[in-house]
């Protein structure tokens, strides 16, 4: 798909510690500020139990995931926009991605001490928020100069734009961001090209020390308390429990982990899936022969299309899609008796996919 979810936050705060943990290519992680002068892209699996699920009804030689491109952006700092710290060259790596994880410092530990020279996960996201505010303030009055320009010289949508744009500027000045602004779709039209970047969806993950993995800690709560006025719930990660886990090559080995420190799963899972979400994409299946396999599309994806992303003549010669819900192969138990209960639909071309839809693509070119 193409899209990118990127790791943001402020240095030492265990950005490249998850990355690692999730992503196929490693990165090297040091305890001084500032020791990154490039971000780290990697590529990882979206964890699924549907697709093993599957494979006990309908066998494959291989399982396939979907997978999700991560960029670890190096620790930014109080006057990123203005240079401080690396600078804002990786501001512009932001502006690239599609989505953002922001990683909170929710631990104490005296050996590695906090760049602003305490522990506070609440100021930590007001100073990222603010950076990125500030380069989206640039942009907006850039903007505003030459719609003024040209609105003097009698284009007729210019008056439009700037009065959208004033709404953008007044909203940013009251240091809020944009995705909190209520905008219609036409609007929205006014400023796509400026790839804003806090109109970019955002999660919250709290870093803790290994002791607080299950129930959090106090600066979790702060977090919660925080973020609950934004209608959201941040996640709860142990890095250094979850890195050791990473390098467990045996399922078994890693369940037994998990189950010595009382967690169901990674914490890193949750991040994976919910960063999945942020980005609008959902997954369906296709089934029999060598692979069983999940791809990626995004919500509201045509047939025709998400038959695309498999091969590009799936699309161009698309004649239908046979759909089986997820659901009622696990209660059915096979495609033949979904089949025989009138649970096999023949989609055509107007068809929106399902997330857990499994297809076979009918075709000719």
């Amino acid at each position: 798909m193409g899209l990118k979810c990127g790791i943001v936050g402020l240095t030492n705060s265990g950005k490249t510690t998850l990355f690692n943990c999730i992503s196929n290519t490693k990165a090297a992680i040091t305890d001084f500020a500032y020791s990154t002068n490039k971000s780290n892209i990697g590529v990882c699996s979206v964890p699924d139990l549907r697709l093993a699920h599957i494979n006990t009804f309908i066998q494959a030689e291989k399982l396939v995931y979907a997978t999700l491109d991560i960029v670890d952006i190096p620790g930014l700092a109080k006057g990123a926009s203005q240079g401080e710290g690396i600078g804002n060259s990786f501001l512009g790596d932001v502006r690239q991605c599609d989505a953002l994880v922001h990683v909170l410092r929710c631990f104490d530990n005296p050996n590695l001490p906090h760049v602003e020279g305490s522990i506070d996960p609440v100021r930590d996201i007001e100073i990222i928020d603010f950076e990125l505010q500030v380069k989206d303030l640039e942009q907006i009055e850039r903007k505003i100069q030459k719609v003024e320009k040209a609105a003097k010289v009698g284009d007729k949508n210019a008056k439009r734009d700037l009065d959208v744009l004033l709404k953008y500027k007044e909203h940013i000045e009251n240091f809020q961001n944009v995705r909190t602004l209520d905008v219609t779709d036409e609007e929205k039209t006014v400023v796509n090209d400026m790839m804003l970047l806090t109109a970019k969806s955002m999660m919250y993950v709290c870093n803790v020390n290994d002791n607080d993995a299950v129930n959090g800690n106090k600066y979790v709560e702060q977090v919660k308390s925080y973020l609950a006025a934004l209608g959201q719930e941040p996640l709860v990660i142990a890095g250094k429990i979850e890195s050791e886990i990473a390098e467990l090559e045996s399922e078994e080995d890693r369940q037994t982990f998990l189950e010595d420190v009382g967690l169901t799963e990674p914490g890193v899972n949750k991040v994976i899936r919910e960063a999945y979400k942020l980005l609008n994409l959902i997954s369906f299946f296709t089934v029999g022969g060598k692979e069983n396999r999940a791809w990626t599309i995004r919500q509201d994806m045509l047939a025709p299309q998400a038959a695309g992303t498999i091969h590009s003549d799936l699309e161009r010669g698309f004649i239908r899609a046979e759909v089986i819900k997820y659901d009622d192969l696990v209660t059915l138990g096979s495609e033949q008796k979904c089949k025989e209960a009138g649970k096999l639909a023949v989609e055509g071309k107007s068809y929106i996919v399902k997330d857990g839809d499994i297809l076979h693509i009918r075709y000719n070119v």
